[in-house]
């Protein structure tokens, strides 16, 4: 069996992840809860929480992540134009 690095055993692996200020709304709601209520895919979560954040993570107005959303609603609208003669 191969031995496991030293970095192996220095990280905190039952250290709780904290989630970053941008993915949280004013009454404390988070990105991810409202995507899995929904049970969004993965190109329509990632573009929710992309427009989640755009106004509070970076400093273009939200630009950024607006074209990362739309790039991902995209995909999803290929995914489905793609199914669609399937019956899927």
């Amino acid at each position: 069996m191969k031995e496991k690095s030293k970095y192996y055993y220095d990280n905190d692996r039952n250290k709780e992840f904290k989630t970053p200020d941008y993915y949280i709304g004013l009454d404390g709601l988070k990105a991810i809860d409202v995507i899995h209520q929904f049970n969004l895919s993965y190109d329509l979560g990632v573009s929710v929480s992309y427009l989640l954040r755009c106004k509070n993570k970076h400093d273009d107005e939200g630009v950024e992540c607006i074209n990362k959303a739309i790039d991902h609603l995209n995909y999803e609208l290929q995914k489905i134009k793609k199914n669609k003669g399937r019956g899927v």
